[in-house]
Order: C-alpha cells, then sequence, then structure tokens
C-alpha cells in the first residue's frame, strides 16, 4: 500500500476540485481528521496497518463532496475503489476503508473499533475549544447549501445534534466528553437568553 502516495493525490484532488462553498467540509477539516486519527491510533493502541487503514479512510471520508453533497460517503466508497487499488491496496483493505467512511454518516453507526476511532476523529471538535469557530464555518455552509437560515434554526439544530451525539472510544470520552458538554450548556444557556 503506497500511502503516501494515495495522501499527495487525493490532497491534490480535494484541494484543487472541491467546491468554493464546503466552508466545513473542505481541506482543513481533512487535514484535522487526519490528524485526531493518528493521535486516536497512538491513544487507542492501533497497530501499524490498521493505522494505515484508518488514515487512508480518514483521507477520504468526505472526498465524496468531489462528485455530489448528497450522500457522500457512499460517492467516497466509489472513489476509493476507483482510485486504491491503483496504489496497492487489496480488496479487503478497500472494503474496510469502505466501512470506517460508510460508519461516518449521520447518524454515526460504527461497527468495530476502526469505525468508532474514525467517527470519533470525524467529530472531535465537538470536544475541543475550537469549538465555535469550527461550527461557524458549518452554519455558513449549510445557509450556502440552502439548509438553514437562521441563528435560532442553527442553535436548535446544535443543541438536538450535541443531545443525541456520543464519542465511542474510551480516549474521546474521557478528552473531549466534558467540553462537549459545556458546549451544550452554554448554548442552552443562549437559546433561553433569546
Amino acid at each position: 500500500m503506497d500511502y503516501s502516495a494515495i495522501k499527495d493525490f487525493i490532497l491534490g484532488k480535494l484541494e484543487k476540485d472541491l467546491p468554493p462553498d464546503l466552508y466545513y467540509h473542505g481541506l482543513r477539516h481533512t487535514l484535522d481528521v487526519m490528524a485526531v486519527t493518528e493521535s486516536l491510533c497512538l491513544e487507542e493502541n492501533v497497530n501499524r496497518h490498521d493505522t494505515l487503514l484508518l488514515k487512508t479512510a480518514a483521507l477520504f471520508h468526505d472526498s465524496g463532496f468531489l462528485r455530489n453533497n448528497l450522500n457522500h460517503e457512499a460517492l467516497g466508497c466509489d472513489i476509493v475503489r476507483e482510485y486504491l487499488p491503483d496504489f496497492g491496496y487489496s480488496e479487503k483493505a478497500i472494503e474496510k476503508i469502505c466501512g470506517m467512511i460508510l460508519a461516518t454518516k449521520i447518524p454515526q453507526s460504527p461497527k468495530n473499533k476502526l469505525e468508532e476511532i474514525i467517527c470519533d476523529a470525524d467529530l472531535d471538535y465537538l470536544g475541543r475549544d475550537d469549538f465555535k469557530e469550527i461550527a461557524d464555518t458549518l452554519f455558513e455552509e449549510l445557509k450556502a447549501l440552502q439548509y438553514l437560515n437562521t441563528q435560532e434554526e442553527w442553535d436548535a439544530m446544535q443543541i438536538a445534534f450535541l443531545e443525541k451525539h456520543v464519542f465511542f472510544t474510551k480516549s474521546s470520552r474521557t478528552n473531549r466528553e466534558p467540553k462537549k458538554a459545556v458546549h451544550l450548556s452554554h448554548l442552552k444557556e443562549k437559546v433561553q437568553r433569546n
């Protein structure tokens, strides 16, 4: 598996071809998910081979946006199946990677530890200090895609999402859950004030 070459290939493609109104699901998000995935692999003691598969899944998890913003996870799997064989990935590895990508679809549905890791990496920002800054980019993207219009709609959507969301790995539950609870509390207070 030539991870280095596939990384260069897909990052270049994302940078060049992603639609400009993807304020959240852009290259920055992919790089963030890659970094968190690598960190969680260390914390969760994932072996070298599975770490490589996870890092590849992180690279491609939102690549479906290159084709369409609807059902982008399934489209990402199509892209994985199209390109990864040329970079030495076996059919078995590709199917594991697709499982990880599909697990990130909201609501998340991981079926094993690797899928849990990518799900937690994908939504890691929910429990970080940069939550508001990143959430604001998602709000801008959803407005651009005409999914919602007002701050009130967005605040209600975030509260509902945070109330339902769970982190799966021990590392994320320990390191991100407390801050996520603070963000939820602040959003509820904001809504009550308005």
